[in-house]
């Protein structure tokens, strides 16, 4: 009896994944946003990171403006990509930053940085700071908004035999959204 207590308390504990205090802001530099993403790594995700596999994750932000006569007008996207790996030998975690996809050809630019302890680098991951998804000439001044900010796990990039097998398990699903709206400038 006492254990069903303690099973469902940590259940209760564990608060599912949300997109909290997202902040959407126009500059003469462009539009920016900014937000703290609350989740725990899925029990499988995090499995695969202690055995050395790199996990990849994908943040994307559409701006968009509704139109009543036509399907929603889309005014830019931005997108961008992390990537936590386990350094064996130093028992450190590095953290890959990048505005283009690492399996793509050519890694381009990428902001690396190590961490102690796993946690620190998913902490890392969960603050979204000024993000730039916006040029100031592609959102006119009038023009009202919305923004859609997407988080989640990148199955695709996994090597193949696990891309195979996490399809359709829940053990592998981290997907958060929230969508904001983008007061007009005044």
């Amino acid at each position: 009896m006492l254990l069903c207590a303690n099973l469902n308390q940590a259940h209760a504990d564990t608060a599912p994944p949300d997109i909290s205090s997202m902040q959407v802001f126009r500059t003469d530099e462009g539009v920016f946003v900014s937000a703290n993403l609350q989740f725990e790594l899925p029990g499988q995700v995090e499995d695969a990171l202690r055995q050395g596999i790199p996990m990849y994750f994908v943040a994307d932000a559409v701006v968009q403006r509704e139109r009543w006569y036509w399907s929603d007008e889309q005014l830019g996207a931005a997108t961008r990509y992390f990537r936590i790996t386990h350094q064996p030998l130093t028992r450190r975690w590095r953290l890959h930053i990048s505005s283009t996809s690492f399996t793509s050809s050519g890694s381009g630019l990428a902001l690396g940085q190590t961490y102690e302890q796993l946690e620190d680098a998913v902490a890392a991951i969960q603050r979204i700071y000024r993000w730039k998804i916006l040029e100031p000439a592609q959102l006119s001044a009038s023009s009202g908004a919305s923004v859609q900010l997407r988080f989640r796990v990148d199955i695709s990039s996994l090597p193949r035999p696990l891309q195979i097998g996490a399809l359709g398990r829940s053990g592998w699903n981290l997907q958060l959204s929230r969508t904001q709206i983008l007061e007009a400038a005044p």
